[in-house]
C-alpha cells in the first residue's frame, strides 16, 4: 500500500468490477484497514462512511466477492477491484448498483461501434440471471438444476445443429446454433470461465498458425 494516496478522511474510492463480464458492480470506499483485510482474505472489505465502520461484503447476505485483481490509477488515489461475485452486488437484489441510465448510446449500439459483440452482452445477461435468480427464468432453472442438466442441454443442442446441417435447412440451423451458443455461455458461467478467455485462446491459436506457417515462394 506504500504510495497510495488516501483522502483527508483516510479513504480511497474502489470501483468493483466483475472479472469475467467486466460489468461495473458498485462504487465503495476502502481505508487502510479494509484494504489490508481485502488483501489478506481475498474477499472485499469496505469502510462505511455512514456507519463509520468496516464491513465485509456478503457477511450477512452471503453475496461475497472473491478478489481476482486490484489495480490503482496513475494518481494512486483510486482502485479497481476485479472480483468473482457469488450473488448480487446491490442491496436491492440486482447484480450491479448501476441500473439507471442518464444517457443512452443508441447510435453506438445500433452501429456496433460500442466495441462489444452480442455474445458479450448475452454473457452479461446470463451473469445477471445467475446472480439474481429471478423466478420463472429458464436460465435460473438451468443454474439451479446444475452442471449435469446444463451439459445435457449442450449435448442436445449440438446434436440438433448436426441434424439441421444435414437437412440443409438454413433457418433451422440458425435457430439451433443460437440455442447451442446460449447453452455454451451458460456452461462457461457455471464453470467460471469468461468468454473473453475463449476469444483470447482463438486469437493466440490463429497467431501461432500464422507465425509458424511455412511460406514457400
Amino acid at each position: 500500500m506504500n504510495g497510495l494516496k488516501f483522502d483527508e478522511a483516510g479513504l480511497l474510492p474502489a470501483i468493483v468490477q466483475d472479472a469475467n463480464t467486466k460489468e461495473v458492480l458498485t462504487l465503495a470506499y476502502m481505508n487502510e484497514e479494509s484494504l489490508a483485510k481485502t488483501l489478506e482474505t481475498r474477499e472485499t472489505w469496505f469502510y462505511s462512511r455512514s456507519r463509520k465502520e468496516l464491513w465485509h461484503k456478503g457477511e450477512t447476505s452471503g453475496n461475497t466477492q472473491k478478489v481476482q485483481e486490484i489495480m490503482y490509477d496513475c494518481d494512486k488515489d483510486a482502485l479497481v477491484v476485479k472480483v468473482i461475485p457469488t450473488g448480487p452486488a446491490c442491496h436491492t437484489g440486482t447484480v450491479s448498483c448501476f441500473t439507471e441510465k442518464l444517457l443512452e448510446g443508441e447510435e453506438l449500439e445500433a452501429s456496433g461501434a460500442a466495441g462489444s459483440s452480442y455474445l458479450n452482452e448475452l454473457e452479461r445477461i446470463i451473469a445477471r440471471r445467475d446472480a439474481e435468480r429471478p423466478e420463472g427464468s429458464y436460465t435460473t432453472y438451468l443454474f439451479e438444476e446444475g452442471v449435469d442438466k446444463i451439459l445435457k442441454k449442450v449435448g442436445e443442442e449440438a446434436a440438433e445443429v448436426i441434424i439441421a446441417a444435414k437437412n440443409r435447412d438454413v433457418n433451422e440451423l440458425k435457430w439451433e446454433v443460437s440455442d447451442l451458443f446460449f447453452h455454451v455461455l451458460v456452461l462457461l458461467r457455471e464453470q467460471g470461465l469468461p468468454y473473453s478467455e475463449i476469444e483470447k485462446n482463438l486469437r493466440e491459436r490463429h497467431a501461432d498458425k500464422i507465425q509458424n506457417k511455412d511460406f514457400k515462394g
